[in-house]
């Protein structure tokens, strides 16, 4: 069952969309708030072929550029991603001069992310972008904000976001201690930054 908010945002974005154009939906949110259960969820509620999520995530710089550096242990953090790639292929969804764009995904089997996974043929009418940074008002975020039509900003109850990003380290290899201090140290800081972002939000919806 899901909130009123949620049905009345789907119901908008469905009127919104019209043949032969495209929209590009941002969904942001802290880590652990579910927003690539949502993103994938919301993908469901379209017809085969009208929407395609593509992940910010795609764009995490790879282990071989953080390894040995400061950035390994803030992995996650919003100047461990690369932002200008990120951008980049926002403006090709945008302009839709090209047959099909390749987006690249995330692995967390790999820790890595994988170039050209996602296929986006120009007549898709709905790209779902999700992410972490997606209303940071820096350079080049906030560009990347101007690619994007609506953002949606996901709110989860603190505990839970905690509990299932636990969850997640450990169900990816980590100790349950050092995923702990790793959800509660580097996510944490991550989130209070983007909780900042949430005024610049088109929506803000409850989701569990």
């Amino acid at each position: 069952m899901h909130s009123p908010e949620i049905t009345m945002a789907v119901d908008a974005l469905r009127r919104r969309l019209v043949r032969g154009t495209r929209t590009i939906l941002g969904i942001a949110g802290a880590p652990g708030a579910g927003k690539s259960t949502f993103a994938a969820w919301l993908q469901q509620q379209f017809g085969p072929g009208e929407a395609v999520v593509v992940p910010m995530d795609g764009f995490h710089l790879g282990n071989t550029i953080i390894e040995g550096t400061p950035l390994r242990q803030r992995k996650g953090a919003i100047d461990t991603f690369d932002a200008g790639g990120y951008l980049s292929l926002l403006r090709r969804l945008v302009r839709r001069d090209e047959a099909v764009v390749y987006a690249p995904e995330f692995r967390r089997t790999l820790d890595e992310p994988v170039a050209a996974s996602i296929a986006v043929p120009a007549d898709v009418q709905l790209v779902i972008t999700e992410g972490n940074y997606l209303l940071a008002d820096q350079e080049p975020w906030k560009d990347v904000r101007a690619q994007l039509d609506e953002v949606w900003f996901l709110e989860t109850p603190p505990a839970l976001r905690l509990q299932r990003l636990v969850e997640r380290h450990v169900s990816f290899g980590m100790e349950r201690e050092a995923a702990v201090a790793w959800a509660t140290g580097p996510d944490e800081a991550n989130a209070r930054l983007i909780q900042a972002t949430r005024p610049a939000a088109d929506r803000v919806l409850p989701w569990l």
